[in-house]
């Protein structure tokens, strides 16, 4: 649509056509110019919401099947599992049926020297070529316990470029 520009701006006598969903000069359009440059003369980075939560994500080690991990049921019943990853919030464990979802279990598992012991809760099941994978987090998990397994986790982090370095 066409409008001619007396009629919106009748103190300006400028005859110019332009259509209303283009800006034809920047007087006009000062807002915008205005927070463009207000942006860049900000002296604060600008940080999207989806970088800072991976800073607070905790590091996952995929561990494949190496560590073994005795899941105990409500029911006392225990099951036996392999982690495939790992973390300090949870993980996903493989396992030969899957568990049902929101389900609270007991997970104890060694970790070199570490014995750990937690709850946790078991989400939505995904179907692998060999048995499920299934993931869970962690509901409780002492103070004692976490730093133990970060500490943990760490090492086998540390340890990848040694083992790498080794074999080569």
């Amino acid at each position: 649509m066409q409008i001619r520009a007396e009629a919106l701006y009748p103190q300006q006598n400028e005859s110019v056509l332009f259509f209303r969903n283009f800006a034809n000069s920047p007087a006009r359009c000062h807002t915008l110019v205005r927070i463009m440059s207000e942006q860049l003369k900000s002296t604060t980075p600008v940080v999207s919401d989806s970088v800072s939560k991976l800073n607070d994500r905790p590091f996952r080690v995929k561990l494949r099947g190496s560590v073994l991990v005795l899941v105990r049921l409500p029911n006392r019943r225990a099951v036996r599992a392999a982690f495939h990853q790992l973390s300090t919030s949870g993980g996903v464990i493989h396992l030969e049926k899957p568990l049902d979802e929101k389900l609270e279990v007991e997970l104890i598992f060694h970790l070199r020297e570490a014995t750990i012991r937690g709850k946790a809760q078991m989400l939505f099941p995904m179907w692998a070529t060999q048995g499920w994978m299934q993931p869970f987090r962690f509901v409780e998990l002492s103070d004692a316990n976490r730093e133990a397994l970060d500490a943990k986790l760490k090492s086998f982090v540390g340890e990848a470029p040694k083992g790498a370095a080794a074999g080569a």
